[in-house]
């Protein structure tokens, strides 16, 4: 992994999902019948569409945790793939008193999940990427944190943190093709190495944009240049989301 980010405690990982709830709160506040059927920053998803699936990924992870308390471990959505897409279509065109309520309730069902977790516990294995219940933890942290912005209604990759951005490259390093290396270098900040090909791309941008742009969200024109051989060149192709099942 070629990111510098910090290593959060599992404190104050805690802490990161408290205060990214509390954002997509904030949104829901505010939010009226007419503004969640607007189109959101996600092609051919409404505002109603990012906040389904808002409470279906919050559901799920708390549903992991659940059951890692318990010794046991089940696949991420109840149903599958295919019941996880339902739900969000089912649940898109509901009013914003029905988001409020639903989302409003996933996020204190998981929040609830983390909080009465006994330090060891983080460590419980889940099936979700076959992994531990941190991992879910770090995965709602990216869910929350990029489909706020995704919501479209003012928020957006600048207002991510640099700790975040970090984590963000990190996880999504498979996403650099086979044989290549994005060189990322940051405004502000020390050279990010992602990749181990030998065909370097160097990348140029704010940490915000290069994370947002990795993550395949839009990003302003020229906001992230790329440059190959000494000459610039278009942005490279990226691979695939690191896991078939994690929502983009």
């Amino acid at each position: 992994m070629g990111t510098e980010a910090a290593v959060l405690t599992d404190e104050h990982l805690l802490a990161e999902i408290r205060s990214a709830a509390d954002g997509i709160r904030h949104e829901l506040d505010r939010l009226t019948d007419e503004s969640v059927l607007q189109p959101s920053e996600l092609p051919g998803w409404t505002r109603g569409h990012v906040l389904a699936h808002i409470e279906g990924i919050s559901a799920a992870v708390a549903r992991q945790v659940e059951y890692a308390r318990r010794g046991e471990k089940v696949e991420l959505y109840d149903g599958g793939q295919q019941a996880r897409d339902q739900a969000i279509e089912d649940g898109a065109h509901a009013t914003a008193d029905e988001h409020r309520e639903r989302v409003g309730a996933a996020l204190g069902r998981v929040l609830d999940a983390f909080a009465a977790l006994e330090p060891s516990e983080w460590d419980a294995p889940v099936r979700f990427r076959n992994g531990v219940v941190r991992d879910a933890g770090f995965a709602l942290w990216r869910e929350l944190v990029i489909h706020h912005s995704d919501l479209g209604t003012g928020c957006n990759q600048q207002e991510w943190s640099s700790g975040f951005c970090h984590h963000l490259l990190g996880f999504l390093e498979p996403r650099v093709p086979e044989g290549e290396t994005f060189i990322l270098r940051p405004h502000h900040g020390e050279e990010i190495r992602l990749g181990e090909g030998t065909d370097g791309v160097i990348l140029e941008g704010r940490l915000q944009d290069l994370a947002a742009w990795l993550a395949g969200r839009e990003i302003g024109r020229g906001s992230v240049r790329a440059e190959h051989a000494g000459e610039a060149v278009s942005l490279p192709a990226i691979g695939p989301w690191p896991s078939a099942l994690a929502a983009k």
